[in-house]
């Protein structure tokens, strides 16, 4: 613990925060994980309160080790969701001057990809949500510019990593996979091209039928080959439609 007198400096000091992106993904869209400000318990400020956010928070500068760590304890205070630092991936540094108006912040931002699970709102929110894409309410703070950051960023990164494990049940059909796809990606992919993309890469495992299937409509289920999927997944590969 530092004490008093320990740090002696000329200058002010910025405030350091970590703010979350959460993607879920619910078999048709992709989602976000927002929460909407209550008023802060410790500042007893009124900044943004009742508008929606990523849920997020001050860097704890005695306990977190990292500011991935602040993102993972913040989260899991604000909506119940338990991650581990590995799960986040840094998106980028926000410091513009005027991005908050209670003092100077920096934040770092990270996204993470999570199977839709029940959220519930504590500490400073009042409300923890799933959102669909299209339906992102104009948020507080500079968090427009740290979503679309982080929505070009998980786009970039879905051709060099096997993104889906992640977001999609375990058991899943092959329309729903290329569903997941086409939201991240905001393009139509043609059916047929793209099952066979993903098969090339044996990341998928068929999952017998219980019944036998009747005709050929009935969809195929699948599930990841954990095996390969990690084995790409730390190699890295290219994917390309």
């Amino acid at each position: 613990m530092a004490q008093k007198g320990q740090y002696i400096y000329e200058y002010p000091h910025p405030a350091v925060t970590a703010d979350c992106v959460v993607f879920g993904y619910d078999g048709k869209e992709l989602k976000v994980l927002l929460i909407k400000r209550g008023k802060e318990k410790e500042a007893s400020t009124t900044a943004y309160v009742g508008e929606w956010a990523l849920p997020g928070g001050f860097l704890d500068v005695e306990k977190d080790k990292t500011v991935a760590h602040t993102a993972a304890r913040e989260l899991k205070e604000e909506t119940g969701l338990k991650l581990s630092v590995k799960d986040f991936k840094e998106v980028g540094t926000f410091s513009d001057i005027k991005r908050d108006p209670r003092e100077r912040v920096i934040t770092i931002a990270h996204y993470a990809l999570v199977k839709l699970s029940a959220v519930e709102a504590d500490t400073d929110a009042e409300k923890a949500e799933w959102f669909c894409m299209e339906e992102v309410p104009s948020l507080a703070f500079d968090h427009d510019k740290i979503l679309r950051d982080a929505c070009s960023r998980l786009r970039q990164d879905i051709h060099f990593e096997p993104v889906g494990f992640e977001l999609m049940p375990e058991v899943f059909t092959l329309p729903q996979l290329q569903n997941l796809y086409e939201s991240i990606l905001e393009v139509k992919f043609d059916r047929r091209n793209f099952a066979n993309k993903m098969k090339h890469f044996g990341m998928l495992t068929e999952v017998p039928e219980e019944e036998p299937r009747h005709g050929t409509r009935t969809p195929i289920k699948y599930r990841f080959d954990k095996e390969n999927y990690e084995r790409f997944k730390a190699k890295g590969f290219q994917l390309e439609f």
